[in-house]
């Protein structure tokens, strides 16, 4: 079974269903701490055109380049057709941030083979995992 800590070493592309534009929220925060520390954040919000300069896709189906992680800024009862689309993409995990969960959603998503984190955000994992600051490192 994959651990956060084995989901954050091994996956780069982060598709970030609900990200924001407003700085003070976590859907604005987390996806930006990903990006400094080598992750490609993939922006996904029907609402925006555009996230600090990059083009935002309306949902995960509209991605024309493969996806590992889903990480889902929505509410639990929001949930269930992101995960369809997560395996619609073939995507290895859909994560769910703090507050986050939907069992149905995660069973159906687990049967499909995916990884699921539910009410985890990676900020805090990463702080968890590499207490002195560090992260992973990609090349």
């Amino acid at each position: 079974m994959e651990t956060t800590k084995d989901i954050l070493e091994r996956y780069r592309v982060w598709a970030v269903v609900g990200i924001s534009d407003r700085e003070d929220r976590a859907g604005h925060t987390v996806p930006r701490f990903l990006e400094e520390r080598g992750y490609q954040v993939v922006p996904v919000n029907p609402n925006l055109s555009t996230w600090r300069g990059e083009r935002v896709y309306p949902d995960l189906v509209s991605i024309p380049f493969p996806v590992e992680v889903v990480d889902l800024f929505r509410r639990s009862e929001l949930v269930p057709p992101h995960v369809d689309e997560a395996i619609a993409i073939g995507a290895k995990v859909v994560w769910m941030q703090l507050g986050v969960r939907h069992e149905a959603a995660a069973r159906k998503a687990r049967d499909a083979g995916l990884v699921v984190v539910e009410d985890r955000c990676p900020v805090i994992e990463t702080h968890r995992h590499w207490p002195a600051g560090g992260s992973p490192r990609f090349r």
